[in-house]
C-alpha cells in the first residue's frame, strides 16, 4: 500500500479507528499489537515479542499480554468485519473447548478474525522459536473449532466480510461495496 494500513481512511475514519470500534462493541477492551510509539496515547498497544514473524507473531503478542481466557483477534485491514460476526465467533468459542475458533471460507482459514484461548500463545511461542511462522501449522497440532461457510451462512454472514485490503484498488472496492469477490486475503 505504500503506507501503514492502520491509518488509511475508510468511510470517514481510519482502518484502526474502525477496527477498535468494532472490537470494542464485541469485546469491550481492545489492545493493538504494533509499535506503541505509532499509536495515539489513548490506544493500548503492545509490541511484537517476535517482530517480523507475520500473523503468528502478532497473535502471540496479543495473547502474551492478555489476562482473558478467550481473545478475539482481528487484523486492522478487514474493514467489512462486523461486531455481530465477532460476537458469533465469541459465542462459538464459549461453547467449545477448542484452543481456537477459526472461520474457514473457500479461500482458507481466516486466522486474523478468530478467537483464541490464552494458552494458544504458548503454542505460538513454541512454533515461533522453532522458526515455524504459519498459523495453520499450529492449528494442525491442536483442537481447533472450524466455523465453515455453511455455519457462517446460517448465522447470516458471508465470505465478503473477510475481504482484506492490500492495495488501493482493494480499499476502493471495500468502500464502494464492490468487494463481493475478495481480491486478496492474508
Amino acid at each position: 500500500m505504500g503506507s501503514d494500513k492502520a491509518f488509511l481512511e475508510f468511510r470517514g475514519e481510519t482502518l484502526l479507528q474502525r477496527a477498535i470500534a468494532v472490537l470494542r462493541s464485541a469485546a469491550g477492551t481492545v489492545t493493538v499489537v504494533g509499535d506503541p510509539t505509532r499509536f495515539p496515547r489513548e490506544v493500548a498497544a503492545v509490541a511484537d515479542t517476535y517482530p517480523g514473524c507475520g500473523p503468528l507473531g502478532g497473535i502471540h503478542a496479543a495473547l502474551a499480554h492478555s489476562a482473558c481466557e478467550l481473545n478475539l483477534v482481528m487484523a486492522v485491514d478487514l474493514p467489512l468485519v462486523t461486531a455481530e460476526l465477532l460476537v458469533f465467533l465469541r459465542e462459538a468459542a464459549r461453547s467449545s473447548g477448542a484452543m481456537a475458533v477459526v472461520p474457514r471460507t473457500a479461500r482458507g482459514f481466516q486466522p486474523l478474525c478468530a478467537v483464541y484461548r490464552r494458552h494458544f500463545g504458548t503454542l505460538a511461542e513454541k512454533a515461533l522459536r522453532a522458526g515455524r511462522y504459519k498459523v495453520d501449522a499450529v492449528f494442525a497440532e491442536e483442537a481447533v473449532r472450524i466455523v465453515g461457510e455453511e455455519e457462517l451462512a446460517a448465522g447470516g454472514f458471508s465470505e465478503r466480510l473477510f475481504f482484506n485490503v492490500n492495495t488501493p484498488d482493494d480499499l476502493r472496492a471495500a468502500e464502494s461495496g464492490e468487494s463481493g469477490q475478495p481480491a486478496s486475503f492474508s
